[in-house]
């Protein structure tokens, strides 16, 4: 919610808070009439007055007693009529199911911003669980704006008719009171009718000669008559009254239904959007505390893999250091070997040198023998008489 919206809605409370502490006046009994004879000075000057206001003589006068509360009466029903008509609840009552539609719709489980993306999200290019939860909160929060508005004006409306209301309650008790002294003052001539003219009337028409008897009598007649007529009239009126008394408690009930309904507007405003955003600002924090203390948690894990990592290298590292340090020049294997390598080659080599020796001994024992068989050979070839044999064996040194 905007400041502005937030401001409209703390300055509406006061007016939701002037208007239930309204009380409004309880109307008289129906049966409560106070009669001429028992009212008191300012009762009796407003009796009398509406009294004159009835010419027994004239039927119209009769016909129209009273007609004045009773016409304005109807206006008032009317506007109360039209009023109910015309109230504009239906849009308030869907603003606030959307509203809670729209807080309703709002999963909290899209906070888990360190959700990963399904393979199917990615294939369908949608935003990271991070991305998606800032949209979504943007449009929750741009609609519960858009409806608080409506809500306000709803608001305004419904505060400006009860106050219209209360002053329909107002006048119509008005004239509940006035029916009161039109009834009065009806009944109160036709007592006056029935103690005072009506036997003077006869009075008179028992004194009048014979030629005046039938007009007379026809005059009689006619005041009973206006009697009578008076006398339904008050009957009426009486009606009239009852019907504006069941009049009152249904504008007041007009006026309960809009109080609560404004009640609940104000209530939604003030109360419930704000909790909501701070139940949310508070699932927010809660989810970045907590992914704060999975980096701790991750960075302190980290540290510890560190340390025992780091330890086991310098123990392992040092442990070939400290071997390196405490080895000789040469291995005394590698000196032993390299010993026995020299020794091998020495007898390999006098080895090789006494074969040698007997090689060449053989070799010149063999070539004594083979120069001795040729000897013999050139020798017997000699003794030939051959050309051959004189010219092989000359070319033989003695």
């Amino acid at each position: 919610m905007t400041d502005a919206l937030r401001e409209k809605a703390a300055q509406s409370q006061g007016l939701v808070e002037e208007v239930n502490a309204t009380v409004l006046p309880e109307p008289a009994d129906a049966n409560a009439i106070v009669p001429l004879a028992k009212a008191d000075a300012a009762q009796s000057a407003e009796i009398q007055k509406r009294m004159a206001e009835i010419d027994v003589t004239d039927t119209q006068s009769i016909v129209s007693f009273g007609s004045a509360a009773q016409a304005e009466l109807q206006e008032i029903s009317q506007s109360m009529l039209a009023d109910v008509r015309n109230k504009d609840v239906g849009p308030a009552g869907d603003s606030l199911r959307t509203m809670v539609s729209a807080i309703r719709g709002f999963s909290v489980s899209e906070l888990d911003v360190r959700r990963k993306q399904s393979w199917w999200e990615k294939l369908l290019g949608r935003a990271t669980p991070f991305a998606k939860f800032t949209a979504r909160f943007e449009e929750v929060q741009g609609q519960i704006d858009r409806i608080t508005d409506n809500l306000l004006a709803h608001e305004h409306t419904l505060l400006k008719d009860i106050k219209s209301l209360d002053l329909l309650y107002e006048k119509t008790l008005q004239f509940y009171d006035e029916l009161a002294l039109y009834i009065s003052a009806g009944e109160a001539k036709i007592v006056e009718l029935d103690h005072k003219t009506i036997p003077a009337k006869q009075t008179a028409l028992d004194k009048a000669n014979e030629d005046d008897q039938v007009m007379r009598a026809q005059e009689l007649r006619d005041l009973r008559a206006a009697r009578d007529d008076l006398e339904r009239r008050v009957h009426d009126l009486k009606l009239t009254r009852q019907v504006t008394m069941q009049s009152l408690p249904s504008i007041r009930l007009v006026q309960e239904n809009d109080k609560s309904l404004v009640t609940k507007i104000n209530s939604t405003l003030v109360n419930t959007v704000p909790l909501w955003e701070t139940q949310l600002a508070q699932a927010v924090t809660i989810q970045r505390s907590g992914d704060a203390a999975n980096a701790v948690r991750e960075a302190n894990d980290l540290t510890n893999e560190l340390l025992t990592s780091n330890a086991k290298n310098l123990r392992d590292s040092n442990k070939v250091i400290r071997q390196e340090m405490e080895r000789g020049v040469f291995d005394i294997e590698a000196v032993k070997q390299a010993n026995e390598d020299l020794i091998g080659t020495i007898e390999e080599s006098l080895q090789i040198a006494d074969e040698g020796k007997a090689k060449r001994a053989n070799a010149e024992n063999e070539l004594q023998e083979m120069e001795g068989r040729l000897r013999d050979t050139l020798a017997a070839a000699k003794a030939r008489e051959t050309g051959l044999g004189d010219t092989t064996g000359n070319a033989v040194p003695s």
